[in-house]
C-alpha cells in the first residue's frame, strides 16, 4: 500500500513580519492609550511649569521686559542669596550624613532587641506628622521661655542642679548712700572701712514677698558694735513696708538680706568673705590694722539662667536639622533594616568564628555590603534636603529668617513673600533644579544597576 504525502506550503517570511510588527504596533498603541492620562498630567504639572520658569527666569519682575542674565547675575550678588546657598550647603552636608549615621547604628542595634516591631513603629511615627505639625511643636520646644519651652525647662533645670542661682537678681544700691557700682554689676563701699567699725549696706530692688523664707529684721543686727580687730556690718532691704523711714538708715521694720555674699578688700585683692546671716549681719573677725573695702560680688546680682537660645541667628540652622533629624531618623532606620535583613548570613557567621569581633563584623563586612542601600538612602535625603521649605518657614521666628533661609525658602520669598520679582524667584528655582538633577540622575542609574 503506497501512501501519499501532501506537503502544506509554508507562509511567505513577510508575511510573518508584517504580522509580527502590526502586533507590535498594536501593544505599543494601547501601551501608549494607557500611559498617555500620566504623561498629561506629567506634562501639567510638571514639563510646562519647568520651561515656564526656565523662559521667566530671562524677564524682570513684572514679565514684560527681556532681561537675558541679569537675574542670574542678580542672584549671585544678593547676600541674602548668598546666605541661602551656605545654609543649604550646611543641610546637604549634615542632616543626610546625620540621617544615615543614625540610621545604620539603629538598624543594627535594632537586630537585638526583643521588641523590634515596636522599636521600629516608635521611630517611624514621626513620618506620619506633616512637616506644618512637626514645625508648630519644635517652635513651641525651642521656645526660650523656660516656662513655655521643654528644651530650655530642662537646661535650666540641669544648671540649676549645678549651679546656685542668684537670690537677688533685681537688687540694687539706693543712690548716694555709701556704695558705687563696679565691674561685674557688683558693688563696694566709696569710702574705706577699717577695724572697729560697723557699716550699713542698704539696697532696693527686691520685693518683700521675694525675700528668701526666714529673714530676719535687721535692726537689731545694726546696733551692735564690732571688736578692735574685726568689721561688722549688715547688708538690708531699704525700704520700710507701708512707708516711712529714713532712706541710709536701718529702720526698726526693715528687713535685712540673708545668704549675700560680702568679701573685704585690701589694695585690690580679697583677703575675707564671708555670707549674711538671716538677719543681714556678717563679719570679718581677725583683721589687721589698715584701710578696707567691703564689696557685695556681682555674682549676688546675676540673673537667673534663662536657658539656650535655640532659635537665636547662631544656632537657629543647627536647631531645624534636629527637628528634621526627628521626623526622618525612622525612614533611614527601615530602608537600611530593609537591606540588612538581606543580608547573607553564612558571611557574617564565617567572620564571627574566625575570630572576629562585633565592631570588625560590623566595619569590615557589615558596612561595604551595605554599601549600596547607604548610598541610595544617603542620595535620597540628599534630594529631599535641598528642596526642605516647611520646617524652615515655620520654626525660624522673622527677625533670624533671612539668617535660616534656604534656596527653597528664599525662592517663595523672593517670588511671593513681600519681593515680588518673579524674575529672580524663577531663576532661583533653575539654580535649584540644576542642584537636584545630578543626585536624581545618580539614584536613577544607582536604582538601575542594582535591578541588573
Amino acid at each position: 500500500m503506497t501512501a501519499t504525502l501532501t506537503k502544506t506550503a509554508a507562509p511567505p517570511a513577510t508575511d510573518t513580519v508584517d504580522r509580527k510588527r502590526r502586533a507590535r504596533r498594536r501593544g505599543r498603541t494601547v501601551a501608549l492609550l494607557f500611559v498617555l492620562p500620566a504623561l498629561l498630567l506629567l506634562g501639567a504639572l510638571v514639563v510646562y511649569p519647568v520651561l515656564f520658569s526656565v523662559g521667566r527666569s530671562f524677564f524682570d519682575a513684572s514679565g514684560t521686559r527681556f532681561v537675558g542674565g541679569d537675574n542670574y547675575t542678580e542672584m549671585f550678588r544678593d547676600p541674602a542669596t548668598l546666605k541661602a546657598v551656605r545654609n543649604t550647603a550646611i543641610w546637604v552636608v549634615v542632616a543626610p550624613t546625620l540621617l544615615t549615621g543614625l540610621g545604620l547604628i539603629l538598624a543594627v542595634l535594632v537586630e537585638k532587641v526583643r521588641w523590634a516591631t515596636a522599636f521600629k513603629l516608635l521611630l517611624f511615627m514621626p513620618m506620619a506628622v506633616s512637616f506644618l505639625a512637626a514645625g508648630i511643636i519644635f517652635r513651641l520646644a525651642y521656645d526660650e521661655d523656660p516656662d513655655k519651652g521643654v528644651l530650655n525647662a530642662a537646661a535650666v533645670g540641669v544648671h540649676d542642679a549645678f549651679q546656685d542661682t542668684a537670690t537677688y537678681p533685681t537688687a540694687r544700691a539706693r543712690e548716694g548712700q555709701g556704695l558705687t557700682r563696679g565691674a561685674g554689676g557688683s558693688y563696694r563701699t566709696g569710702a574705706t572701712v577699717s577695724p572697729g567699725d560697723t557699716i550699713a549696706l542698704g539696697l532696693v530692688g527686691v520685693a518683700p514677698k521675694e525675700l528668701p523664707a526666714g529673714a530676719r529684721p535687721a535692726y537689731p543686727a545694726a546696733a551692735r558694735t564690732a571688736g578692735p580687730d574685726e568689721l561688722r556690718g549688715v547688708v538690708y532691704l531699704d525700704f520700710t513696708p507701708g512707708g516711712g523711714g529714713k532712706q541710709g538708715a536701718v529702720d526698726r521694720r526693715e528687713s535685712g538680706l540673708p545668704k549675700m555674699r560680702v568679701e573685704a578688700e585690701r589694695d585690690g585683692a580679697t583677703v575675707a568673705s564671708t555670707t549674711t546671716a538671716a538677719d543681714g549681719s556678717f563679719r570679718f573677725p581677725g583683721l589687721k590694722a589698715g584701710s578696707y573695702t567691703v564689696a557685695l560680688p556681682g555674682a549676688n546680682f546675676a540673673q537667673p539662667y534663662d536657658g539656650i537660645s535655640w532659635l537665636g541667628p547662631a544656632l537657629v540652622t543647627p536647631a531645624i536639622i534636629g527637628a528634621y533629624l526627628w521626623i526622618w531618623t525612622g525612614f533611614a532606620m527601615v530602608l537600611i533594616g530593609a537591606g540588612l535583613s538581606a543580608l547573607p548570613r553564612d558571611s557574617l557567621e564565617a567572620a564571627r568564628m574566625d575570630g572576629a569581633n562585633e565592631w570588625q563584623v560590623f566595619r569590615r563586612i557589615t558596612v561595604p555590603l551595605l554599601a549600596p542601600v547607604l548610598t541610595v538612602v544617603f542620595v535620597t535625603l540628599v534630594i529631599n534636603v535641598m528642596k526642605v521649605f516647611d520646617l524652615v518657614y515655620i520654626i525660624a521666628p522673622g527677625p533670624v529668617q533671612e539668617d535660616a533661609t534656604v534656596l527653597a525658602t528664599q525662592m517663595w520669598l523672593v517670588s511671593f513673600g513681600g519681593g515680588n520679582d518673579q524674575g529672580l524667584g524663577s531663576a532661583l528655582g533653575v539654580l535649584l533644579l540644576l542642584l537636584v538633577i545630578p543626585a536624581m540622575v545618580f539614584n536613577v542609574r544607582r536604582f538601575r544597576g542594582s535591578q541588573r
